[in-house]
Order: structure tokens, then C-alpha cells, then sequence
């Protein structure tokens, strides 16, 4: 009964922090920063390289390197950007929200990140879920996080051509609630 209660409050916990979640703006402008940016105009991307950090209004996604997709329409001298795909070390922080993982996909246009390998979702309070993949909607505010396994094949991967990506079944949802402390 009182791992049930225990269960019971922190789902509650991680509810009210969800909904406290404020909707993201995603019509701000996107403010970059890296080491290194590579032009591909033919192909209307980006690539850069090296420290990158992304801004928009009050969420900052990092990584070690991202491939930045646009429509090849200039509004105000700026690129129209449709997604931003990211790799190594890949964190995106909100206010009272912070996920990692290693590989992300900010689908502009849906207004949707999806994060892939080693997903971690830490919320105020302590409230932790691991994972194997993280659908956030950044309209509602809503996190889903499943136990996908998401990998890249090797060379050496029995019927698999180098660098497919391949997913395998038997992934977990794992974490940890908080709880209201009782005096």
C-alpha cells in the first residue's frame, strides 16, 4: 500500500510539474552559436560544429554537432529553418526541464523534439525518467518517453550496412519520483 501511495504521488508530482510547463514560443527567432560552420546552400543546410549552442526564447539546445535544414526562403535576411538534427552529447533545457540523450531531432514545422539513445527527462523536484526515446510537443508541454532502443549499426553488424540505424525491442522506462515529505 505504501509503494502504491508512494507511486500514486509521485505521478501527481511529475503531472503539476508537466503542467507547469509554460508553452514554448517557437515562432522566436533561433540564435546560434560553434567552433565551426559549414555553408551547404546547394543542399539549403548548415552544418556546425564543435560547442554548439541553439537559443530560442527561453529553451537552449546543445550538442557537439548539428545539421541545420531550411526551406531556402529569406524573411527579414534570415534562412527559414524546418529542422535541426543533433548529435553527441545533446541536451535541451527549459525552464524547470532538462533533457539529455544522444542524438535529437527538432521537427520546427510540428513544432516537436524527439530525442533518441540514452534519454534522461529531469523535472523540479527531483523528478527523474530514463529512457530510450523522449517525444516532447513543445505546444503542450507534453513529454512521453518509451523504452525504444535506438542504435547504429557497425560494419560488423550481422545483415546491416554501416550506419543503419536499427531498433531493437525489450527497452525499459526506468526513474525516480519525489515525494512530499510528511513532518
Amino acid at each position: 500500500m505504501r509503494a502504491t501511495t508512494a507511486l500514486l504521488a509521485g505521478l501527481a508530482a511529475i503531472a503539476s510539474s508537466a503542467g507547469a510547463q509554460q508553452r514554448h514560443d517557437s515562432n522566436a527567432p533561433i540564435d546560434f552559436g560553434a567552433d565551426r560552420i559549414e555553408l551547404q546552400d546547394k543542399a539549403n543546410r548548415a552544418v556546425l560544429t564543435g560547442n554548439v549552442q541553439v537559443k530560442q526564447a527561453e529553451m537552449t539546445l546543445t550538442s557537439s554537432r548539428m545539421t541545420v535544414a531550411y526551406t531556402g526562403q529569406v524573411v527579414g535576411g534570415n534562412p527559414q529553418v524546418s529542422r535541426l538534427d543533433a548529435a553527441g552529447g545533446v541536451t535541451v533545457r527549459r525552464p524547470d526541464q532538462t533533457a539529455k540523450s544522444q542524438y535529437a531531432i527538432y521537427d520546427i514545422n510540428r513544432r516537436v523534439i524527439t530525442m533518441l539513445g540514452a534519454v534522461s527527462l529531469t523535472q523540479g523536484g527531483g523528478n527523474t525518467v530514463n529512457g530510450g526515446r523522449l517525444t516532447l510537443n513543445l505546444d503542450t508541454g507534453r513529454a512521453i518517453i518509451d523504452g525504444s532502443s535506438v542504435g547504429s549499426a557497425g560494419a560488423g553488424a550481422a545483415g546491416s550496412a554501416p550506419g543503419t540505424t536499427i531498433r531493437s525491442g525489450g527497452g525499459r522506462v526506468t526513474g525516480t519520483f519525489s515525494v512530499p515529505q510528511r513532518n
